[in-house]
This record gives structure tokens, sequence and C-alpha cells, in this order.
């Protein structure tokens, strides 16, 4: 009888990471975004005097709805619900970052979508500042809006940026 001695997964190594790739880059773009607005966050705090005071705030009106807003304007910064904030725009960042990976190798490989991809991206981008300010309206008032609004276009510029260096010959056609 014969003993196998190693074990084969059928696939090479090379498909495996050229399949892995995207999943990579979506991650990675995704903690950029993610650390570029929470920096952001930070400076805005640091610029106030209330140090992780933005983070807090969102997460305690995300997490515990018992608190009405004008009691987390005035409530201590609670660090749980700032780092409970900071994870949560991590994942969702990474998978927002893991889409947009996912449609650049699509525009790598057919050119003629990548207009439908930016124009995906400014309206999904669109649809969440609105939701953000139909839903969140009282928190967005209370944080000024334009400040959340231009973190959010860093983290974006930061994540076009890297998605860019991954992807130096992709070419757009409309």
């Amino acid at each position: 009888m014969a003993v196998r001695t190693h074990l084969t997964t059928g696939v090479p190594a090379a498909v495996a990471s050229e399949a892995a790739r995207p999943y990579q880059e979506g991650i990675t773009a995704g903690i950029i975004g993610a650390a570029t607005i929470t920096l952001w966050g930070l400076v805005v705090d640091v610029v106030t005097g209330r140090l992780f005071y933005t983070a807090s705030a969102l997460g305690t009106a995300l997490f515990d709805h018992s608190m009405p807003f004008d009691a987390v304007q005035k409530a201590p910064v609670s660090m749980e619900m700032a780092m409970m904030f900071i994870w949560l725009r991590a994942l969702a960042f990474m998978a927002i970052g893991g889409l947009a990976a996912h449609l650049l190798g699509r525009v790598d490989r057919h050119p003629s979508l990548g207009f439908c991809f930016v124009l995906l991206a400014t309206v999904f981008g669109f649809a969440f500042t609105v939701v953000n300010m139909i839903f969140a309206a009282p928190i967005l008032h209370g944080l000024m809006w334009p400040v959340a609004l231009v973190g959010n276009l860093f983290a974006a510029t930061a994540m076009a940026g890297y998605f860019r260096r991954c992807h130096p010959q992709l070419t757009m056609h409309p």
C-alpha cells in the first residue's frame, strides 16, 4: 500500500496568490481609509480640546439608543464606545475596499467598465451622505457635518491613491 507523504490542494501557488490579491488589496485599502478618517477625527478632536470625542459620540449614538443626543454632547468621552465605533468603521471600510478591489479587477480586464465604476462610487458616496443627513441629522449637526464630509473625502482620496499604486496601468474607456 502506498502512503502519501505530502498533501496538495491541486491549485498552483501562483494561481492561489493571484486569486487572493483583490482581497488583500481591499483589506489594505480599507485599513488605509479607516486610519485616514480616524486620524482626521483625532486632529479635529485635538483642535476642539476633546480627544476621542467624535468617535465616542458616534459610537454612543450608534450603540446606546437609550441616551438622547443632548446627553451625548455633554457626556464624558467613553473610550469603550470610541473603540467600538473605530473597530466597526474599520470593518466597514475593509468591506468597501474589498468591493472596490473586486470592481477594479473587472476594470483591469474590461476597461469599458471604468466609467461605471466611477459613477457607482460617486452615487454611493452621495447616497451615503444623504442617508446620514436624514437619519443622523442631530449627530451631524452636533459634530459639524462638513468635518465628517471632509474626513470621508480624505479617506476616499487615500484609498484611491493606494489603488492607483496597485494598478498603475489601469485605463478606463467611456
